[in-house]
């Protein structure tokens, strides 16, 4: 019977404040629905300018790094044993760039079964003919369906069909800053000069977006028989694999790996592109930081509540002890406050916070950079709810805790004599 009664108290209690109690439960609702919705909209759009970067880059390349010469002519001589040597200049080895036994590697690689997939690319340096001016530019020569299977290549496709690349001979996909310095649109025809001086007449099937500007406004897209043409070389001449794994946290060790196995360089996702996983892992930890501050600006909120309503009711705390109430009771009854104003506040943010993610899902977000986005982007992972929840409980207990604390050590006969 003692925990009804327990329950009843401190419900009256809570309506003898009624209007400090919905201020309180108000500090915490938004608290949680900021918190929810900031995370979500943060996490969103981590996930989309990553995805510009991660989604079109393969988890491991293996290709042939052009790298100084090991043996220098001072090594041959046999006098200099043992010294420590000091050369400026070092030239590179002469080295060629496609990888030897490109068919034995790719077959070893398609039986791994850590590898979701296997894509051949050749790279070209060209220069695109605008007139008398020559722009610098990277044609990449691709298997295309393999492209678009494993790194999404359809996604970034604005203008055209990307299997015309395929089907099409001495075909081009333009990105999307080549196409607007050269005015070429779909069905043009465009002049390319190698670096070896050789002029190719390439049609333009469409053009391609990364959302990455500065990529935008040098690479191309061909297939890989024509990119093997412009280089003059045979239909053999693969200059990187590209590897999809199925576990992309497995990639730096699976590249050692590799480079060890087929003595060629290996180059991880992760190594490759560490300043975008450094800048997600920034703007995440500011999210929870301000999310998290708060939670706990509504929490002090709860804590000057509970303090002040111990301060006006001292005389029914006092009532209570005399009664037969313990100390323990009254901190049940403080606490059952405490948490019924988090509890209550937090189920409420966690619609509020639905509701605001689903406002800024709704908001059109029109950008040339990030082509196939319409709306700004926002996730809603459960764990932010979750956290949001618990965190906020946590937070309005121990703001209870030490107003209940105080109020389960009040002395009824000092109350009630100074009365």
């Amino acid at each position: 019977m003692k925990a009804k009664h327990i329950f009843e108290i401190a419900a009256a209690l809570l309506k003898a404040r009624s209007k400090q109690t919905l201020v309180a439960a108000i500090g915490v609702t938004f608290s949680v629905a900021f918190f929810i919705s900031l995370l979500g909209f943060m996490q969103g759009l981590n996930t989309l300018l990553d995805g510009l970067v991660l989604n079109r880059t393969p988890h491991i390349r293996l290709y042939n790094d052009i790298q100084p010469s090991t043996n220098q002519p001072i090594d041959l001589a046999p006098s200099y044993n043992g010294y420590h040597k000091f050369i400026r200049s070092i030239k590179p080895s002469n080295s060629r760039k496609e990888i030897y036994n490109v068919e034995s590697i790719i077959q070893k690689l398609n039986s791994d079964n850590r590898v979701q997939g296997v894509a051949p690319k050749v790279t070209a340096q060209v220069f695109y003919n605008l007139g008398n001016i020559e722009l610098n530019g990277v044609i990449n020569g691709v298997d295309v369906e393999k492209e678009t299977s494993l790194f999404n290549f359809v996604d970034y496709v604005v203008d055209g069909d990307y299997i015309d690349l395929k089907n099409t001979s001495n075909s081009i996909m333009l990105g999307s800053g080549v196409a607007d310095k050269m005015l070429a649109e779909k069905g043009d025809y465009i002049q390319v000069t190698t670096i070896n001086g050789d002029q190719y007449s390439l049609k333009v099937i469409g053009v391609f977006q990364s959302g990455i500007v500065e990529i935008d406004k040098v690479q191309s897209y061909v297939n890989l028989a024509t990119c093997q043409k412009l280089l003059g070389q045979p239909n053999n001449y693969i200059s990187d694999i590209q590897i999809k794994l199925k576990k992309m946290s497995e990639a730096p060790a699976i590249a050692l790996e590799y480079e060890q196995l087929f003595g060629i360089n290996a180059e991880d996702i992760q190594t490759a592109n560490a300043q975008f996983e450094t800048g997600s892992s920034a703007r995440t930890i500011i999210s929870f930081a301000v999310g998290i501050v708060l939670l706990i600006v509504a929490g002090f909120g709860i804590y000057n509540i509970l303090n002040m309503m111990i301060y006006e009711k001292m005389d029914t705390i006092a009532i209570l002890k005399a009664t037969g109430f313990s100390g323990a009771d009254v901190k049940k009854i403080f606490l059952t406050i405490s948490l019924s104003i988090g509890v209550g506040g937090a189920m409420a943010g966690v619609l509020f916070g639905l509701l605001f993610s689903l406002i800024i899902d709704i908001i059109p977000f029109d950008s040339v950079a990030v082509p196939g986005v319409d709306t700004y982007p926002v996730d809603y992972g459960m764990q932010y709810y979750s956290i949001a929840v618990a965190f906020a409980v946590a937070t309005t207990y121990f703001a209870g805790w030490f107003p209940a604390k105080k109020a389960s050590s009040v002395d009824p006969v000092e109350i009630i004599r100074g009365k």
